[in-house]
C-alpha cells in the first residue's frame, strides 16, 4: 500500500502487535467493480489490511481499514478479505481484532458491497462464542459498521472517533456530532473502553492477555504474583469499584461497558492467576440496563469457560416507569444467564432481597458456593416493608421478618454455604476456585435456549 495508507492502517496494526510479527494476507487484492469509473480510482488492497501476528506471543488475526482509500468504505473484495480472515481465525482458533475506520458500504458497488457486509455478519455470528472478537473504532464507524461493532465481544473507541447508523446531519433534531459521539455515553452501551489511540492499543493488549484464545482452551491460568491469603479489611463496607479491585490479583480489573448503567460493575480479573468474570452491584436498586449488562458478561464467561464471581448488594428493582416497563425481560435475561451457565460460580452476598437479589447468582440458580457475612440481609423483602404488607406495620411482625432476613437463617436452609469474615473473602474465593477446577455439568440435549 502507499505511504498514506500505511500510516493509517498498517501502522496501527504494527503499533498493536509484537514487533515484526505481522504477516499480511491478501495484499494484492483489488476491487472488481468498474461502475462509476471505479477502475480509475486508486484502491490498493481495496482499503483494508488483513493478516495475523502475535500479542505477547499469542496468535491473533487482525484487519485494519484505511480511510485514505475510498473513505475506508466496504466494497465486495474488501468484505471478502475480512470474511477470509475470519475463516482463518476460526480454523486456527484465535481471536479476531478489528480496527475500524470506515464511512460505511461503498455505494459505487451497490449490492455487491451490501451483501459483502452481510457475509461479515454471518462470519461474526459463527465465530461468536468460539473465538473472542475485539473491535476498536478509529475515525468513522458508519452505517452497518455499527452492527459489526455490536456483534463483537469487546469494543473500544479512540478519541475523536464517531459511530453512527445514520449520518449525524441526517438525524432529525441533531445539528452536530452529538449522535455520532453517543456510543460512548451511558444510554447506548456499545463501547467498553475509550481513550487515546495509544491507550486503546494498550487496552487491547491487556484484554488479549487475560482472555482465552478460544472456547476450547478453558480459562487462562498464569503464575500468581499476589498473596492468595491477602486479607481484605472491611470488604463488607467497600464500594463495588473498591471491592472488585481488592479481589483481583495486584488490583488489576478490566472493566466492561464502563460508561453504561452505573448501578452494576462488570469485568475481568485474575484471582490466584486464573481469569474470572466479576459482577458487582454498585447501587442497591437494580435498573434494567444493569440487569442486561450483568447478563451479557455472564453469558460471555460461560461461552469461554471463565468462572463467574458475583458480589451481590441489591435490595430492589429501581422504582421508575422506565425500569418497570423493561425489567420483566431484562431480569429474565439475567436469571437465564446465571441458570444456564455451567462454569464455576461463586457468590458473595452483602445484601440480596427479593427477586432482584435472587437473580444475581443465587444458590437456586446454580451457584456452586455462596458466602455471606454476619451483617448480610437475605430475604423476600425489607423487614419493615414486609411487616407493613402483612401486618399493618406490627412491631412483632417486623421483628419476625428481620430474624428471617439474616445470613444465619439462609444458611440454616442451605441457601448460604458459609458465613465468613469479610477480610477472608479473597482467600475463600481463591480456595473455592481451586476446588471447582474440574467442575462438570450434565445438561439435557437441546439445540438452544430462547431467552
Amino acid at each position: 500500500m502507499d505511504n498514506q495508507s500505511t500510516s493509517s492502517a498498517l501502522t496501527r496494526i504494527q503499533s498493536l502487535l509484537d514487533e515484526f510479527s505481522f504477516v499480511e494476507v491478501g495484499r494484492l487484492v483489488e476491487a472488481r467493480s468498474t461502475d462509476f469509473n471505479m477502475a480509475e480510482k486508486k484502491a490498493p488492497s481495496d482499503g483494508v489490511v488483513t493478516g495475523y501476528g502475535t500479542i505477547d506471543g499469542n496468535l491473533v488475526y487482525v484487519y485494519a481499514q484505511d480511510a485514505a482509500v475510498l473513505g475506508g468504505s466496504i466494497g465486495e473484495m474488501h468484505a471478502r478479505k475480512i470474511a477470509s480472515i475470519y475463516s482463518m481465525a476460526m480454523k486456527n482458533q484465535a481471536p479476531v481484532i478489528a480496527l475500524l475506520d470506515c464511512t460505511g458500504v461503498r455505494l459505487e458497488e451497490a449490492n455487491d458491497a451490501l451483501f459483502g457486509l452481510g457475509r461479515i455478519y454471518k462470519k461474526q455470528t459463527l465465530a461468536s462464542g468460539q473465538i473472542p472478537q475485539i473491535t476498536a473504532i478509529f475515525g468513522n464507524c458508519g452505517g452497518g459498521l455499527t452492527v459489526l461493532a455490536g456483534l463483537s465481544d469487546y469494543v473500544l473507541m479512540a478519541e475523536g472517533a464517531k459511530a453512527y447508523v445514520n449520518a449525524p446531519d441526517a438525524v432529525l433534531g441533531n445539528k452536530d456530532d452529538a449522535i455520532a459521539q453517543a456510543a460512548k455515553r451511558e444510554e447506548y452501551g456499545l463501547v467498553d473502553f475509550d481513550g487515546t489511540e495509544d491507550e486503546v492499543f494498550a487496552q487491547i493488549r491487556k484484554v488479549v492477555s487475560v482472555l482465552p484464545g478460544n472456547c476450547e482452551d478453558g480459562g487462562v491460568l498464569d503464575e500468581c504474583t499476589d498473596d492468595l491469603n491477602r486479607a481484605v479489611t472491611g470488604f463488607d463496607t467497600l464500594s463495588a469499584d473498591e471491592a472488585v479491585q481488592q479481589l483481583a490479583d495486584n488490583g488489576v480489573f478490566i472493566e466492561t461497558k464502563k460508561g453504561y448503567s452505573h448501578d452494576v460493575v462488570t469485568g475481568f480479573a485474575q484471582i490466584g492467576g486464573e481469569t474470572v468474570a466479576i459482577v458487582a452491584n454498585k447501587e442497591k436498586a437494580l435498573t434494567w440496563k444493569g440487569a442486561e449488562k450483568a447478563a451479557k458478561l455472564v453469558t460471555f464467561a460461560n461461552a469461554y469457560d471463565l468462572p463467574v464471581i458475583t458480589v451481590v448488594d441489591v435490595t430492589s428493582y429501581k422504582n421508575t416507569e422506565c425500569t418497570e416497563s423493561h425489567m420483566p425481560t431484562s431480569a429474565a435475561k439475567l436469571a437465564y444467564a446465571y441458570a444456564n451457565a455451567d462454569v464455576p460460580m461463586i457468590t458473595v452476598v452483602k445484601n440480596a432481597l427479593g427477586t432482584a437479589g435472587l437473580s444475581f447468582g443465587a444458590k437456586a440458580l446454580g451457584a456452586d458456593v455462596v458466602y455471606a457475612f454476619n451483617s448480610s440481609k437475605i430475604g423476600v423483602m425489607d423487614a419493615t416493608q414486609a411487616a407493613k404488607v402483612v401486618a399493618d406495620g406490627d412491631a412483632e411482625a417486623e421483628k419476625k421478618f428481620a430474624s428471617e432476613n439474616t445470613a444465619l437463617a439462609a444458611a440454616k436452609r442451605g441457601y448460604v454455604d458459609e458465613i465468613i469474615a469479610p477480610e477472608e473473602t479473597r482467600q475463600r474465593i481463591a480456595a473455592a476456585l481451586q476446588m471447582l477446577g474440574y467442575k462438570s455439568v450434565y445438561r439435557p440435549d437441546k439445540k438452544s435456549g430462547t431467552v
